[in-house]
């Protein structure tokens, strides 16, 4: 929180990743923390404990976690320097069941030789989960450090491809019965 915000409110939710503190004020949700993840977030005397707070945030974290949300539509604000506060966008850009290296998102914000720098603006991201560091993974494909532990994010990750798998196949059933019998036969 920088000196020019308002008293910083927060509250809690409890969530198959574990209880995840809210923070941020009447304008924005500042950040979301994993609190039984490798760094809990201290909460400070001068945050004002608010149970009401976040609800429409808390509402779509639920649905994320119950698979109805692939997105979220809640107002942000992250301290931050220019370059992280880019890489925390593109992290809004990298589709939901999908997974991009480090490297990859470096080149997204047009800076290709800088992927350690990404990996560590990723690993401060302030709010985890709405803003899907857990998304970005090592060039090899395996689970790279992550605030919350490589647990919780193979969880994320394992949810998010839980999801995608049936509304695929959905998709398809669709186009197939939109496009009536034998529409997918060779033609001859």
């Amino acid at each position: 929180m920088t000196a020019t915000t308002r008293t910083p409110r927060y509250t809690s939710t409890d969530s198959p990743i574990g209880e995840l503190l809210l923070v941020g004020d009447e304008r924005a949700l500042r950040g979301l923390y994993m609190q039984a993840g490798r760094k809990p977030m201290t909460i400070a005397p001068e945050w004002e404990h608010d149970p009401a707070a976040f609800s429409d945030a808390r509402r779509q974290l639920s649905e994320y976690f119950a698979a109805e949300r692939t997105s979220f539509d809640v107002a942000l604000e992250t301290d931050g320097t220019s370059f992280q506060r880019r890489v925390w966008r593109a992290l809004q850009d990298i589709p939901y069941g999908e997974t991009i290296s480090y490297g990859e998102l470096a080149r997204r914000i047009d800076q290709p030789t800088a992927p350690r720098a990404v990996g560590l603006a990723n690993g401060r991201n302030p709010i985890s989960v709405i803003l899907p560091c857990h998304r970005v993974i090592g060039a090899d494909g395996t689970l790279t450090g992550y605030g919350g532990g490589t647990e919780r994010k193979r969880l994320l990750l394992e949810l998010e491809q839980d999801a995608v798998a049936p509304r695929l196949l959905r998709l398809v059933a669709d186009r197939k019965r939109a496009a009536g019998p034998g529409a997918s036969r060779i033609a001859r």
